[in-house]
């Protein structure tokens, strides 16, 4: 999305809401785009910074092609500043070092914009923080926060905010646009469970590290009803390499949630809401002989746990350890 008009088929009242304050030139000093991962919150954030930047805008329709947009593509633009959390939260340092930033002259223009990513994580120290930052504006400052969980935001934060809602994009839409774009039915079906965002999606498609954690998820299912006692060591020697990073493993144990979802799906006669596995594929009647219902709803909230227990930062590997010892039993 690098238009306001390719926003507005996705999220028509954000963008009539962002579109309007920029044709009337009443830009809000703040914003807080909160709504699920993949909504569009981070392609808002840019077209309204290349809205603000652009020395060649059409309209509210930034060029694209000037030297402030092409350097916003590249995250290469010294007047756009990018806050994400340092581990598991944003700290006061990060706010300390964007404020002493902001007392020097904008190195392009007046203009200055600040971006917090994953505001929900902002420690209270940081809140405090950002919210004088909030309290004193300056008419060239904007501060776009974002978030996936606005009820963690402090209200005083909100209060300061011009609130803009994303919508959770219809599944079925979303499959359409990823077939668009070449990607197979059954596995736009598989993508749009997992992202909302269309160039995850399609970069994903692509992926041979994706196309083999698939293949892998498979196969850890299949060594469960299989040869359960082998799943201890398929975890370490082939699950723990692949997924190396935190986002991985997360992925990672969404996927092995869509494929015991399946299982069940398959049970219950609803073959018709089956993500990773197919009708007809064989392996799944095998599957669904060797667990029983009750096994895959004490299989799925262990999935559950496991997967706060990454958030909270417990390590990974004792994670799938725990997990793989509690799926054996």
């Amino acid at each position: 999305m690098k238009t306001w008009s390719e926003l507005t088929e996705i999220q028509p009242l954000a963008s009539r809401i962002m579109t309007n304050s920029i044709q009337k030139d009443r830009i809000s000093h703040a914003y807080l785009l909160q709504g699920e991962r993949g909504t569009g919150k981070e392609a808002v954030a840019l077209l309204l910074a290349k809205t603000l930047f652009c020395s060649n805008r059409s309209g509210v329709e930034p060029c694209q092609e000037c030297n402030a947009c092409k350097r916003i593509d590249s995250g290469n633009y010294p007047d756009l500043h990018w806050i994400e959390p340092d581990g598991q939260s944003i700290k006061k340092e990060q706010i300390e070092h964007l404020q002493k930033e902001f007392t020097y002259s904008g190195m392009e223009t007046d203009q200055k914009v600040y971006v917090v990513k994953g505001a929900d994580t902002l420690t209270p120290n940081a809140s405090n923080r950002i919210l004088k930052f909030l309290e004193e504006p300056s008419k060239q400052t904007t501060a776009i926060l974002m978030t996936e969980n606005s009820s963690s935001i402090i209200p005083t934060i909100r209060s300061r905010c011009q609130i803009i809602d994303l919508k959770p994009l219809h599944p079925q839409a979303f499959q359409e646009q990823l077939i668009h774009q070449g990607i197979s039915r059954r596995s736009a079906v598989l993508l749009s469970t997992l992202t909302n965002n269309l160039d995850e999606a399609v970069s994903w498609s692509e992926d041979e590290w994706f196309a083999q954690a698939r293949k892998l998820m498979i196969q850890l299912v299949e060594t469960f009803s299989t040869n359960a006692h082998d799943a201890y060591l398929f975890i370490h020697q082939q699950w723990l390499p692949h997924f190396k990073e935190r986002p991985q493993q997360e992925q990672g144990l969404d996927l092995l949630l869509l494929a015991f979802k399946d299982i069940l799906y398959y049970h219950i006669g609803r073959k018709d809401a089956m993500t990773v596995f197919a009708k007809d594929d064989a392996a799944i009647e095998n599957l669904v002989l060797f667990f029983s219902q009750e096994k895959l709803l004490d299989i799925l909230n262990k999935l559950l746990d496991a997967k706060r227990k990454l958030k909270q930062n417990v390590h990974p590997t004792l994670v799938m350890e725990q997990l793989t010892i509690q799926i054996q039993g």
